[in-house]
Parts: C-alpha cells; structure tokens; sequence
C-alpha cells in the first residue's frame, strides 16, 4: 500500500488547498521528517500575500508546498545516515532540530563554510508535481535533502517553543553575531515581534549593557521588558521620528547613539530613522525588509561621513542551531520564551490561520507567533 499524506498546497494569493500525496523515497543521505509543528513566519505571510521575492508557483502551475519554520520525528532515514550533525546517533522516531537551507557542499561559497550564500538556497519551493512534492513545512511529511544540517533534539522542551528556532530566534542570533556587538553595548531592536523577541533576548545573553525595545502594541513592548529590555519606546506614543531618535540618544548617553541597531519590523520607512539612531562607528542590521521593491532613499553621504555599518541578514549558520536549543533550555525559567507562540491552528484551517495572522488585519493585533499542526 502506497503510504500519503495530507498538505496545504499554496495555488495563489490568500488561498490554501488541502492535498493527499504519496511519501517521496528516501535518497541515499536523506531524510524524511513527520512533523510535528510549523511556524507562520513573516515571510510566510508574504508569500500568502504574493509580495514575497521566492518564485511563484512552478513548473506546471500545480501550486507549491511552502513553510520553513518546522520541526518533527523521523520517520525514515535514508542509506548511509546514522548520525547527527554531532556525531549522536539517529534512528526512526528520534525527533529533530535542522536547518529549513541545503547548501550544496558544491560552490565557492560553501567551500569557504559560507553555506547561507549558497546559490542552492535561492531556488523557492518547487511544483508540486516535482520530487520531493513535500518540500514545505505545511504538510504531514517534510523532505531534507541530503547534504541538510540535523540535530538530535534531546532536551525536554514544547513543539511550539522549538520550532521557531528553525528561522526566527536563529535568524536573529545570526544578525547579532555578524554586527561586530561587544559586551556593554548599547542595542535598538525596531520591531519586537517575535523576531524581535528573540533578538532582545539574545542581545541580554550576549552581554549587551543596554537594549532599547521600539514597536507600537504595548503588550509587545512589555514581553520585550520580560526578555530583557531595559527601556521601550511606542510609537503610538511619540509619533514623530526625530523624536524617537532624540529618545533613544538620551538613553545612549555618552556613546552618542546605539552600537547596533536591529532592523526587524519589515517596513521600509523605519529604516532611516534607524540609522539616525547608529552611533559612529555602529551598526545598523537590516533582517526584515524581504519584500520586493522595498524602497528605502538614504544619504549615502551620512553613512560614510558618520561610518555606519550595514549588515544585511539572511539565513543563519548551522552552528547557531545547537547553541539555540541550548540555550531555550538553560533560559526557559529566565525569560517567556517558550509563550511566545500564542495561536495553534490545524492543518486544516490554514487558510484562518493566515488570515488571523496576518499583521496588517484588524483580527492579527494580538498575534504574536503562530503554528500550524498536521
């Protein structure tokens, strides 16, 4: 008997069809994942909205499998896999940590350990009717590639605080490792969604001496408090930017503005207020703006004459999987990391699960991180 399972197959704009495929064989060096949750990243949402830079449904227009943010069991492995990434071994049912990228261990990028510049890791989500047809989160069964980065998962710790590992928390750990951030600095998050979350709490754990939280939904700002902001700013209330960037040099004192600025609201217009922000010498890391044409007109001439950085961030190194996994659990009892996620929807209603969380609505106000559950 031909062994199915049930997808959420993307066939355009704001629509989901539900779907029954036949599991994919399993290639020598690969494995086939049942999942177990997957997150609705924001750059989910912009794919839903058909504003998102990955292709668009391929091949014979049969629609696409998307979502990246996942974890789950194995359910088989393929010849030649005993192990993890660390050398612990792996059997059937073990569940997992990997990354959602297959570099191909093949370019000049990956021989020089750059796998998040791998030109593999750009092709979008393929047809539904190419192998491995289960090539997206949103589904029962989740292909890795040979060649994809795993990690054994044995610490005790919920599907829905695990999976945003998987892109959100490590994307942002990423961002603040390439920033040049040393201890004592001084660290503006724009944006404290859930990215933003993870990027306060990582930017405490790394020794940052002052972490400023900006967004404009007061819950939002008082999590950013729970995961160590010393200081929020919401825009609802002081609305004008100068203001804001006057705030924020208040609160740097003498270092004439913030070391890093991380850029993680996904709207162009924050941008140069941002890097008003930036001391001399700082940095400004730009993670959220993915959609097209986002337009940003900056003075080139203040960024060289006020030698500020900018740091694009996507992806994030594999190394940073572990370290996460980690660390959720040495700090599960020091910050709400693991509550994060507030909405769980089925498989089945997906296409609600969007449109709840969808930023822009009315009904997505008060949604922070959600999952989805075959």
């Amino acid at each position: 008997m031909v062994l199915k399972g049930k997808a959420a197959v993307f066939i355009e704009p704001f629509k989901f069809d539900i779907r029954e495929f036949p599991l994919p064989p399993v290639e020598p060096g690969g494995i086939l994942i049942k999942v177990s949750a997957a997150g609705i990243c924001g750059s989910d949402l912009h794919i839903w909205r058909g504003d998102n830079p990955l292709s668009p449904p391929g091949g014979k227009g049969d629609g696409y499998i998307t979502g990246h943010e996942l974890t789950g069991r194995i359910h088989s492995l393929g010849a030649g896999i005993s192990t993890d990434h660390l050398g612990k071994p792996l059997k059937e049912g073990d569940r997992v940590l990997f990354s959602y990228f297959t570099p191909c261990h093949r370019c000049y990028h990956c021989i020089r350990g750059e796998y998040t510049d791998c030109p593999s890791n750009f092709g979008g989500n393929k047809s539904v009717s190419e192998f491995p047809y289960c090539d997206g989160g949103f589904a029962d069964y989740y292909y890795l590639k040979p060649g994809t980065f795993v990690f054994r998962v044995d610490q005790d710790i919920s599907d829905s605080a695990l999976t945003p590992i998987n892109c959100a928390m490590t994307t942002v750990m990423a961002a603040l490792e390439r920033s040049r951030m040393r201890t004592g600095d001084a660290v503006v998050i724009q944006g404290v969604g859930g990215l933003g979350l993870y990027a306060t709490m990582y930017a405490r754990e790394k020794g940052a001496g002052l972490i400023i939280a900006i967004d404009g939904q007061s819950s939002r700002l008082e999590l950013a408090k729970q995961c160590g902001a010393d200081h929020t700013i919401n825009v609802s209330e002081i609305s004008e930017p100068e203001d804001r960037i006057e705030q924020v040099k208040k609160f740097c004192g003498y270092r004439g503005g913030a070391d890093v600025v991380v850029e993680v609201a996904g709207f162009p217009q924050v941008v140069v207020e941002g890097l008003e922000m930036v001391r001399p010498g700082g940095s400004y890391v730009e993670v959220g703006n993915i959609s097209k044409l986002s337009m940003v007109n900056v003075d080139f001439n203040r960024i060289l004459h006020g030698i500020k950085y900018i740091v694009p961030t996507s992806f994030y190194e594999p190394w940073l999987l572990p370290v996460a996994l980690e660390m959720l659990e040495r700090t599960k009892n020091r910050y709400p990391l693991t509550e994060l996620v507030s909405h769980t929807f089925p498989l089945e209603d997906i296409n609600r699960a969007f449109t709840e969380s969808e930023w822009n609505s009315k009904d997505g106000t008060n949604v922070i991180r959600s999952i989805v559950r075959p």
